[in-house]
């Protein structure tokens, strides 16, 4: 009896070897606001696949999507914290520590794919500082995922001009774009991505602001009709690390993640072109109405945004001073 629960003792110890041997080093939490089906999902799975498979495994990526764990708002204390190793956060959420941040969020300043893959580009004289700026948060920036240009959502007809939010509630996320719509005569409403579904549904708010593939991610025509193209302001993600754990990875790990991160970065920046495309096919196939304002419609928004541009040079100090200098540069 000895010998058959000695055997049986080594034939599991060999069989558990293998597995143990295959057990990640390191383990990767990335906390996710948006459905893993959305485009920023996808990108986080192509992040996981390419470090998976150059570290052979001993580098596990979990990702926790639609809000599983954090909202959007909460990522960059929890990131910074070390409560969670990385996280998707919009930047506008640094605005409190970083006013300077939300450069992206003045209105019609980056008005072209040009212009915005020039400000986005790693280490350029407006990405370069704003990464250095978040590390002290106690959070890297490993990668910045396009999401696009911002959309304004209504029922029931198109926003044509400021007119048509004079006195409505509007759904903004970030504190600059509340100022947007308060120019423009809106009273804004600050309310997460993962949250603006039920926002539209219950009517808490009369007005939605996000990014057109948001809009295909989230099925928000099941509550709203209409889509604006505005698109007057660039949103942009990124993808942080907490710093201190960085800094206690081995180099040859910091090297695979890095080299997968380079990867996401500029493969859906490449791809943001056919994903909005996707997501106003997607919108008109279920029943919304896409309305592009004329160019003098345009200039009405321009005109009520103003303001907006005055508040950033008083609020985001010689940051904002430098990073709207190489803004307008461009």
């Amino acid at each position: 009896m000895l010998k058959k629960i000695a055997a049986a003792a080594a034939l599991a110890a060999l069989m558990a070897a293998p597995a143990a041997s295959q057990a990640a080093d390191t383990t990767l939490r990335i906390s996710l606001q948006l459905p893993l089906k959305s485009h920023l999902g996808q990108n986080l799975v192509l992040f996981k696949e390419e470090v998976e498979k150059n570290s052979n495994g001993a580098i596990e990526v979990q990702i926790y999507d639609s809000a599983q764990l954090y909202k959007d708002k909460d990522v960059p204390q929890a990131v910074g914290s070390g409560a969670i190793e990385m996280g998707v956060a919009s930047l506008t959420r640094y605005v409190g520590d970083i006013p300077a941040v939300d450069i992206f969020y003045q209105p019609f300043l980056f008005n072209s794919e040009e212009k915005v893959r020039a400000a986005t580009a790693k280490g350029s004289a407006i990405r370069g500082p704003i990464d250095e700026a978040i590390m002290d948060t106690g959070s890297r920036v490993l990668w910045w995922q396009a999401y696009g240009g911002a959309i304004m959502l209504s029922k029931g007809g198109a926003l044509n001009t400021p007119a048509d939010v004079e006195g409505k509630k509007v759904r903004v996320f970030g504190k600059t774009l509340g100022e947007f719509v308060e120019a423009v005569g809106g009273s804004p409403t600050l309310i997460s991505g993962s949250e603006q579904y039920l926002a539209y549904q219950r009517g808490t708010v009369d007005i939605g602001m996000t990014g057109v593939s948001g809009v295909k991610s989230r099925s928000l025509w099941e509550v709203m009709d209409t889509i604006t193209v505005t698109n007057h302001a660039d949103i942009e993600f990124i993808v942080v690390i907490n710093e201190a754990f960085w800094q206690s990875l081995p180099d040859d790990h910091k090297a695979i993640i890095t080299a997968a991160a380079d990867m996401a970065d500029a493969s859906v920046r490449d791809a943001m072109t056919g994903i909005e495309a996707e997501a106003y096919a997607a919108a008109e196939e279920n029943g919304m109405t896409i309305y592009t304002p004329t160019a003098e419609e345009l200039e009405a928004w321009k005109a009520g945004a103003a303001p907006v541009l005055e508040s950033y040079r008083e609020a985001a100090g010689d940051l904002g001073a430098q990073l709207l200098e190489a803004a307008q540069a461009l």
